[in-house]
């Protein structure tokens, strides 16, 4: 439980003004994307610049821009190099936002591996059955 019922309320006006958009955030993602509602009460992953990428449903990652460090070369622009990963077994991929070029994610899966989808929200349940309160209206 909470400290307080209120705390997640708390929390998203906090996040809110952090933000240039109106759109009211449902939920935080990471540290600069939420799932919003937007004017016409549809819910859509949002970066913090206001960039919009997909609905909850989706991945957004597939609509990022994606750097891919996948040679020796470009592993050590990070690590040391006898420290960076073998390419051949791991890379890394950077999911930038189109719009501000802020660094939203990294994974660091196998070469063969598809785009990770993290997670999918149940936002409702989690309204509904975790925090006893309605969620905002979605189209």
């Amino acid at each position: 439980m909470p400290k307080d019922h209120e705390r997640f309320q708390m929390y998203l006006k906090v996040l809110q003004d952090k933000v240039d958009f109106d759109d009211k955030i449902v939920l935080p993602l990471g540290p600069h994307l939420f799932v919003v509602q937007d004017a016409q009460k549809k819910w859509v992953i949002k970066c913090s610049c206001g960039h919009a990428f997909c609905a909850p449903e989706e991945n957004w990652k597939l609509h990022a821009n994606i750097y891919v460090r996948d040679t020796a070369e470009k592993m050590e622009e990070v690590y040391p190099k006898l420290l960076a990963s073998d390419t051949n077994w791991q890379v890394y991929r950077e999911y930038i936002c189109p719009d501000c070029g802020i660094l939203l994610d990294v994974e660091a899966p196998t070469p063969w591996y598809p785009v990770i989808h993290d997670f999918e929200p149940d936002i409702e349940t989690f309204y509904k059955d975790w925090l006893g309160i309605q969620p905002p209206e979605r189209r």
